[in-house]
């Protein structure tokens, strides 16, 4: 049985502080209301868990997950790039900027990245130019992009990833305003912007559906990454489930990958598909900030699902438990592992889905 695995996460926000870590970073001006500097991240950060080195190496970030990718060897790493890769220094006027510096983009190839999502509140921080930047910096790299476009057409394309002697995986993305993303950054015919949702209804995913016809040949993977919903929360609004579910029906997705939640949401398989509502973040520069410690993002999932190549249905998920500390992703502690256990499993029991720590402390998901 032919197999293709899948690395997924959620936001990976390499702007700010963790660009001031690297090797090459921008200016650290920022035009946040109690923020000025995004050195001052970096402070917070050490408050908590004491000194981190600067200038670091650009897979310094990823930490721990790169051993573990290297063990797993998924075929396609997908996740989605919360940050215009730029150095542009007109910020749009939204309050909170992210920015990393083209050169430090090399951290997301030693990620081995395959495909980034761009379709996220955070893709056009620093106008067009940093957006036509992020696009130059990602294509150029080799890496494919969905969600994002110099047009509508540009932006609604898939992103394109062929796993040798295997087949290919299409990558749709797209964006809902309710997760912060302003309507003026909708693309047009002759407008750079993100493929921004019109609504969750029945029609859209239809018109995804007949996108997705016009490109997939036989044995494709067909994976639509949204970026949706408010940033804490566990609650699935039922709109989300619906157009999910729809994706599925109607659109031929065989994986549902959410994101915008800066924690994980629960999981659920709909006619043998995964549906991720909220990875969480992966990586960013939260770390030293208070008032949703009841939440743990400091802890963070990787997800690994296998698909079956003949007909797309999950035949595993094995999710990686990291520990966010300095900037850096470290295997989770036990204690840790099984606080993220625990959380999934409840949030997951409504859609009859539960999740089990195994003896090498992955968490694996169970379908009733």
């Amino acid at each position: 049985m032919a197999m293709i695995s899948l690395a997924l996460c959620g936001d990976v926000m390499m702007g700010r502080g963790i660009d001031q870590l690297l090797p090459w970073p921008c200016e650290p001006v920022l035009y946040e209301p109690f923020m000025r500097s995004a050195t001052e991240y970096i402070a917070l950060a050490e408050r908590v868990n004491g000194p981190i080195p600067r200038h670091v190496e650009p897979s310094y970030p990823w930490g721990d997950a790169l051993r573990d990718l290297q063990e797993h060897q998924p075929d396609v790493r997908i996740v989605n790039l919360e940050t215009s890769v730029t150095r542009c220094a007109t910020p749009a006027p939204k309050g909170i900027n992210y920015r990393m510096s083209p050169e430090n983009f090399a951290s997301l190839l030693d990620g081995k990245i395959d495909c980034c999502v761009l379709a996220n509140n955070h893709v056009l921080d620093w106008g067009e130019q940093g957006l036509i930047d992020t696009l130059h910096a990602v294509r150029t790299a080799g890496i494919a992009s969905a969600g994002a476009g110099l047009d509508l057409r540009d932006a609604c394309a898939p992103g394109l990833v062929s796993v040798t002697g295997k087949g290919r995986v299409l990558v749709y993305a797209c964006a809902a305003t309710d997760s912060g993303v302003p309507p003026a950054w909708r693309a047009g015919p002759d407008r750079t912007g993100v493929n921004v949702l019109p609504d969750f209804s029945a029609d859209t995913a239809r018109r995804i559906g007949k996108e997705v016809s016009e490109n997939r040949k036989a044995g494709d993977l067909v994976v639509v990454s949204i970026h949706w919903g408010g940033n804490w929360g566990y609650a699935i609004p039922p709109e989300h489930r619906r157009f999910a579910h729809a994706l599925v029906d109607a659109a031929g997705a065989d994986l549902i990958h959410g994101h915008s939640s800066h924690h994980a949401k629960g999981i659920e398989v709909y006619r043998g598909r995964l549906i991720l509502y909220g990875c969480g973040d992966l990586i960013s520069d939260y770390e030293g900030i208070e008032g949703y410690e009841a939440f743990r993002d400091d802890l963070v999932l990787l997800y690994l699902p296998q698909l079956r190549v003949a007909d797309g249905m999950l035949v595993s998920l094995t999710m990686l438990p990291y520990q966010l500390r300095k900037f850096r992703l470290n295997r989770a502690a036990p204690a840790d592992s099984q606080w993220l256990r625990d959380m999934l499993d409840r949030e997951s029991h409504c859609f009859n889905a539960s999740i089990t720590l195994d003896e090498s402390g992955c968490l694996q998901l169970r379908c009733a």
